[in-house]
């Protein structure tokens, strides 16, 4: 499973926290903070943002999706493996009438318009709104995001309407490609958090009860936060809606750990445990041998990763029992990030030191 590339970490306390450039002090109502009391904290955090008009959306895509020279950042259209099999301009391009895939593009609201019926501050925010192919849009309609287990429908990119093989729910789902997955995952968890005690008219659907998200939805959008980790591109997406558009932000690109601390009931005793597990020696040099020391039964993978997210090397299954590998002698000094993984799920990030 091939995923986006660019991310960035900055280590901080005791959960090494992830972060991006939100301003001093944005998220201090929330430190410490796990649960629903993080949802309700967040939620005070980012809710009255500015809203903008719908008309506006065109022009706000130049600055939010511009993926360069005003060509339109298409996730249902884009490969970023490969070459796209169209592009749109921005403007010039857009819907419109269409009859199949790189007609034009559109406003996509990943939490669709009929699940929230039409809430005017809800239709404008543009953290969950993207420019996509308009024909794509129709096919994804209002269906829930899912992993397609037989598809009715594949679009050029490889997104994929069919039916759903997501355990808890089996009806018809819209999938996007894996470098996209987090992306969504994160601006689905942005609505909920958002809208939080704001959604009395809104509606349900097979993925959630008004803002809430249903658990089936949940735990599928928890692996997708992690297995496609935050890009360059939300990163730089979330600073330009902050700072010209909205004045608020997502939380889970900034802090996409949490998704865990407030769905995942397992987090706290995780954590804490996890507290107890430690890297030596640290710092450490290029061609000596790294360990892990404490209760190591917590994990069943151990990943050491540059600061660009490149996996420089892994140990898994019952290798992590007795956790010790010995770094490669050409490794570059500098500043490393070792994931300590259960599953799919980052338990623990700590950092560490190349002299």
């Amino acid at each position: 499973m091939k995923m986006k590339k660019t991310f960035a970490l900055i280590i901080g306390l005791s959960l090494a926290l992830f972060a991006t450039a939100q301003p001093a002090n944005y998220y201090n109502s929330a430190n410490g903070l796990t649960g629903n009391q993080l949802k309700v904290a967040l939620h005070n955090i980012i809710k009255g943002h500015t809203s903008i008009s719908y008309s506006n959306l065109w022009d706000a895509f130049w600055s939010t999706d511009n993926k360069g020279n005003g060509i339109v950042w298409d996730m249902y259209s884009d490969c970023p493996n490969g070459t796209p099999p169209y592009v749109f301009h921005l403007g010039n391009d857009q819907c419109g009438n269409y009859a199949g895939e790189g007609d034009c593009y559109n406003r996509e609201h990943s939490f669709p318009q009929s699940w929230f019926n039409n809430d005017a501050t809800a239709k404008t925010d543009l953290h969950h709104i993207f420019p996509t192919d308009g024909f794509v849009n129709s096919k994804r309609s209002n269906y829930a995001f899912g992993e397609v287990r037989s598809a009715s429908w594949t679009s050029q990119n490889g997104s994929k309407l069919g039916t759903c093989q997501t355990t808890g729910f089996s009806g018809t789902v819209f999938e996007p490609i894996d470098e996209y997955k987090g992306d969504f995952a994160r601006a689905i968890m942005y609505m909920s958090v958002r809208y939080y005690t704001e959604d009395g008219s809104w509606s349900t659907s097979d993925m959630t009860n008004k803002s809430e998200i249903k658990q089936w939805a949940i735990n599928m959008l928890l692996r997708w936060n992690e297995l496609d980790p935050v890009s360059e591109k939300e990163k730089e997406r979330n600073e330009v809606i902050y700072s010209d558009y909205q004045h608020n932000r997502n939380p889970f690109v900034d802090h996409p750990e949490y998704a865990r601390m407030i769905w995942d009931p397992t987090w706290n005793v995780v954590a804490e445990e996890a507290e107890a597990v430690y890297l030596f020696p640290n710092p450490i040099e290029a061609g000596e041998t790294l360990h892990l020391s404490g209760n190591s039964s917590l994990f069943d993978a151990v990943v050491l990763c540059d600061l660009s997210g490149r996996t420089i090397l892994k140990a898994s299954g019952h290798e992590v029992g007795d956790f010790a590998v010995t770094l490669p002698n050409d490794l570059a000094k500098g500043c490393y990030i070792v994931k300590m993984m259960r599953g799919n799920s980052v338990v623990k990030y700590q950092k560490l030191m190349v002299l």
